[in-house]
Parts: structure tokens; C-alpha cells; sequence
């Protein structure tokens, strides 16, 4: 199994190679909410702007890589329109890509996840700016020289990634694939505010908090640990499909990042997550333990 993050050696050594990979920073600042309702985020290009990894360019995951049609923040687009994007950054369907973040690699799931169901081969750095930091590696500021757009090329899904919420509400009774939550524990028991509508999680799921699989320096936990986590909820490789939601799909791709690392990849990601299932007063949530 090949692992979907890469170390900072490891990165090191292929920026050496003849097929240097491309380097995205997709980090975005999501702030915490205050209040019910409290919405707030900010780009993370200013931050890319006073450091990043030489040769790296930093990519909006909410512009660029989401359906600017769709009323929520984080649809995914369809497979041609990634491919576009990606070839407007000079990305080739044969290049290897390597993501990071600076925001606990939340979005660098997010992008791997998108990328990865087109069929480009990328990998998340672990650790993030951080590790490559603590790693002694030089950083670089300031704007980058324009990248060189490449050809268009065809895209189309590698697999079945995603799940809708009129799929969700038609599940029998004895559908077996976990529903996961990807949230922090005070989110999914309601304890905490929300950014949404309303507080709670979805009937019938499970908690794995994303966030608690990495370490305090934000690399990946063990894969032992992982196993742990999910074994906890009834998840194991070589078990049925994993359904995963969060606030908006980007934590639950993080979870989907470490269910690979344990080599569990049969997983759809509910897109619209309790954004859109908290605006419906009519779709039951829980609160509470």
C-alpha cells in the first residue's frame, strides 16, 4: 500500500529527481465560531505570502477548487473543471503532486481528496510547513514567478466519492456502512456553537474527530493509533463503505486522507454536510451524549 502522505525526506529527495513534483499551499483560516451562526474565514495567501516551501504556489480550495454555482461553500466541481484548473496552473494529468497546509491539514485533505478522484497522484505533506521548518529547510517569501499553463486534458471520477443527502435519507434500515462525523466531539454532541443553522449531528453516526488524528505538531498519529481510533466505531480495512460529513467535507477529507494511510478507501463524502442538512428544519439532528 502506498501511503498518501510523504515525509519531509522524502519530499526532499523528489525535488532532487528529474520529475520534481508540483507543490500546492492550500491552507485557509476557518475560524471558530463564537456564537450559532458564526461563519468566518480568511485566505491563506497572505500567510503563503511571508513563508512557504521554495517553488510552491498556494491554491484557494474555496474558489478554485468548488462549484461557484453551488449555495454552499465546498462542493466539489465536476472532474473537467478540475482538470482545468489544474492545467490553468500548469499541472499535466502525468505530474506528481504534493499538498500542504498551515491549518492542520484539514485543507491539504480537502485538495488531495479532489485530485486523487480525478487520478492525478498526489500526496499530502505530514506535518505541513512545520515539519519541513523543524526540518532545517529553507522557506521562501514574497510572490513566486507566473506559473506557465499546460495543454487542457479529459477528466473523469476514478470512483464513486461522493454521497448526496436525498442519498442519505433514503438508506435502508439495514445499511451497514457507518456514517462518521469527522467534527470535534463538543460538535457533535451540540455542546459547542455551530457555524450552521442548528446544533447536533446526524441520526446514526458515529464520532472520529478528525483533529484528534494528528499530534500536537501535526503529523499524522501512527498507524496503530488510527487503527485504534477507527476500530473504536466499528471500522476496519476490508469492512463496507465508510460515509463520512463534517461541517462542510473538509475535516471528513481528512478523515478519508487517514482512512487510506490504514488502507480503508471505499469512502463518499456527504459535500453538503450540516451545512445543508442543518438548514432543512424538517431533517432530524442530535444533541447530547
Amino acid at each position: 500500500m502506498t501511503s498518501p502522505f510523504i515525509t519531509v525526506g522524502e519530499l526532499v529527495g523528489a525535488l532532487q529527481s528529474s520529475t520534481r513534483p508540483v507543490i500546492f499551499d492550500a491552507s485557509l483560516v476557518l475560524h471558530s465560531p463564537g456564537f450559532d451562526g458564526d461563519y468566518r474565514r480568511e485566505s491563506g495567501y497572505p500567510g503563503w505570502l511571508d513563508a512557504h516551501i521554495p517553488g510552491s504556489r498556494h491554491v484557494d480550495v474555496s474558489g478554485q477548487f468548488s462549484d461557484p454555482a453551488s449555495l454552499l461553500h465546498y462542493t466539489h466541481p465536476a472532474p473537467p473543471a478540475i482538470a482545468d484548473e489544474l492545467s490553468r496552473l500548469g499541472v499535466t494529468a502525468f505530474d506528481d503532486v504534493v499538498i500542504y497546509d498551515r491549518t492542520g491539514t484539514i485543507w491539504a485533505a480537502r485538495l488531495w481528496y479532489l485530485l486523487t478522484w480525478v487520478g492525478i497522484r498526489a500526496r499530502v505533506l505530514d506535518g505541513g510547513l512545520a515539519a519541513w521548518q523543524a526540518g532545517g529547510h529553507d522557506v521562501e517569501a514574497g510572490d513566486s514567478p507566473a506559473w506557465h499553463p499546460v495543454a487542457t486534458w479529459d477528466a473523469v471520477a476514478t470512483r464513486e466519492a461522493w454521497i448526496t443527502r436525498d442519498q442519505l435519507l433514503a438508506r435502508s434500515v439495514d445499511d451497514d456502512r457507518p456514517l462518521v462525523c469527522g467534527l470535534p466531539a463538543s460538535s457533535f454532541t451540540g455542546t459547542a456553537p455551530t457555524r450552521y443553522s442548528r446544533r447536533g449531528r446526524i441520526p446514526g453516526s458515529v464520532n472520529v474527530s478528525s483533529r484528534d488524528l494528528f499530534s500536537d505538531k501535526g503529523t499524522v498519529l501512527p498507524d496503530a493509533e488510527l487503527r485504534a481510533a477507527y476500530d473504536a466505531v466499528g471500522i476496519a480495512p476490508g469492512g463496507p463503505e465508510v460515509l463520512l460529513y463534517c461541517g462542510g467535507g473538509i475535516s471528513a477529507s481528512a478523515n478519508a486522507l487517514t482512512l487510506a494511510q490504514i488502507g480503508v478507501t471505499a469512502v463518499r463524502i456527504y459535500d453538503g454536510s450540516l451545512e445543508e442538512w442543518s438548514a432543512d428544519p424538517a431533517l432530524p439532528l442530535l444533541t447530547g451524549v
